[in-house]
């Protein structure tokens, strides 16, 4: 029987490769969009969904359970970028970033979670960033709310084992995608404190996404999860030297591993 599976975001960058690859591979995909008519094209049905409206995605949920009676696999894919210095984004884009990247992906895993109990089985996959290991300058609440959901799966995997639901989280670095034009960016201005320093990240930053590696890694990436009997806690797909960064930091005193940061970031 083929796996019910939705992916949060999937109507373009890395949630779209990965609803592609699946539905290639057999599996029943259902995407999710703030706005779906804007992809009738789609390989695979893109169905309305916020995911900082839990009415949205009660809805979502409970027709894809009216469709096929069951839902196998969660993808939360939907994400933000937002860049800036700490000091000068203002609070209320800090929260919407916490609201899409960790609050939203808890409020999808919690709606989920009933039917996946009724069936005795599934699997949750959180799409975090390697971004979350560290607090990468200008990229601080980034990091945070990526950060945040990788503990939050590290908790609820333990929670969950009685159920017989799994679940993991997959930790992508840079991809060829369109993040960095959706992305909230905290204006450059001239007086500020930061321009300098802040601009000439912004720049690299931008360069690592437009050279990032072909999305349908993470594609793979997911499948190979989803076939695998006892997932692992936290999965990493990127460059080699992104990946080992987070090893770096494990190894090397803290402020040699900042150092090393900010020599890359030209700080």
């Amino acid at each position: 029987m083929a796996k019910v599976v939705l992916i949060t975001g999937g109507s373009s960058g890395i949630g779209k490769s990965i609803g592609e690859f699946l539905s290639e591979n057999g599996f029943i995909v259902y995407g999710t969009s703030r706005n779906p008519e804007h992809y009738t094209e789609s390989e695979f049905p893109i169905l309305k969904l916020d995911v900082k409206n839990i009415d949205t995605i009660q809805k979502t949920i409970q027709t894809i359970i009216e469709n096929e009676g069951r839902i196998d696999v969660l993808i939360n894919n939907a994400g933000a970028g937002i860049t800036g210095p700490i000091e000068e984004i203002p609070e209320a884009e800090i929260k919407t970033n916490f609201d899409t990247n960790f609050f939203g992906p808890i409020n999808v895993i919690k709606a989920v979670l009933p039917q996946m109990r009724e069936q005795c089985s599934g699997l949750i996959i959180n799409i975090t960033s390697i971004a979350g290991y560290m607090g990468l300058p200008y990229r601080g609440i980034y990091s945070a709310s990526k950060g945040a959901l990788e503990l939050i799966t590290e908790a609820f995997r333990m929670e969950l084992k009685d159920f017989n639901i799994k679940m993991t989280n997959i930790a992508p670095g840079d991809f060829a995608t369109n993040i960095a034009a959706s992305r909230y960016h905290a204006p450059l201005l001239e007086n500020s404190p930061y321009n300098k320093p802040y601009g000439d990240t912004l720049k690299l930053m931008n360069t690592h996404v437009d050279s990032g590696s072909n999305p349908i890694m993470m594609a793979q990436a997911v499948l190979k999860v989803i076939n695998t009997k006892n997932p692992k806690v936290h999965y990493k797909v990127g460059a080699f030297m992104q990946k080992f960064s987070i090893v770096l930091k494990r190894i090397l005193p803290d402020t040699v591993y900042e150092k090393m940061l900010m020599k890359h970031y030209k700080l």
